[in-house]
């Protein structure tokens, strides 16, 4: 016959079990979580995402589940616009992206030019299923004043067509297109780049918003501060 003693010793190892199983379950569902893709902005790097990527890893994001697209020209910030070889890089961290997530979907996050390159893929490859968040910083979302308006005074491929001029037939693409199942925008009234002139705002909307946005957060700093001083706050957006 069991002891007692026996009896408890048996209900406490089912116990421990039965944690132990939960345990595992809780951390195996913890673990899954949305792939990352990181787009920097005109003629920048990967790097100026460092603040994000070591944020993300700090809560448990893996290297593998984080991706850095290296874009366009490093010299000719003039040169680069969303058409071709700009659009190449991003495409391919999204698609690889999509295929690495241990959920199905990935959480987006651009800066600058960034935000527009990586929502015209979004756009023209119908990802916005995929995607959970987006989350656009300092973007020119309807243009940039010092692009002058499409097509006058447009002289550079950043301004042209496929570019960032007011009006252009790319923002005019992307206008109310939506970019994922949530949708978010950081910006700043003193953005030296977005709002150049001190003009910010395009048919009296900011320029960065972004269409069907849930939310935008307005951080009082400039155009690259948005980006490096903000990564608490854009990983809290994506989970």
């Amino acid at each position: 016959m069991f002891r007692a003693s026996d009896r408890r010793n048996a209900r406490l190892l089912r116990l421990l079990l039965i944690l132990f199983v939960v345990t595992c379950a809780s951390a195996t569902h913890a673990a899954c979580r949305d792939a990352v893709v990181l787009v920097h902005g005109n003629a920048g790097t990967p790097a100026q995402f460092d603040n994000t990527y070591v944020e993300l890893r700090a809560r448990g994001w893996t290297d593998f589940e984080i991706l850095r697209p290296n874009w366009g020209s490093k010299v000719c910030a003039a040169c680069n616009d969303h058409s071709g070889s700009e659009e190449t890089p991003v495409l391919d961290a999204l698609v690889e992206a999509i295929a690495r997530s241990c959920t199905g979907r990935i959480d987006v996050i651009g800066h600058s030019m960034g935000v527009t390159l990586a929502a015209k893929q979004i756009v023209d490859y119908g990802l916005a299923n995929e995607v959970a968040s987006f989350v656009g910083i300092a973007g020119a979302y309807r243009g940039l004043w010092s692009c002058g308006t499409y097509p006058w005074n447009v002289v550079t491929s950043t301004c042209g067509a496929q570019g960032l001029s007011v009006n252009s037939p790319l923002l005019a693409s992307l206008a109310g297109k939506p970019l994922g199942m949530k949708t978010y925008s950081i910006k700043s009234w003193i953005d030296q780049i977005v709002c150049y002139g001190g003009l910010c705002t395009v048919g009296g909307v900011h320029s960065s918003t972004l269409p069907g946005e849930n939310a935008s957060h307005t951080i009082a700093t400039g155009h690259f501060g948005l980006l490096t001083d903000t990564a608490v706050l854009q990983v809290n957006l994506i989970q």
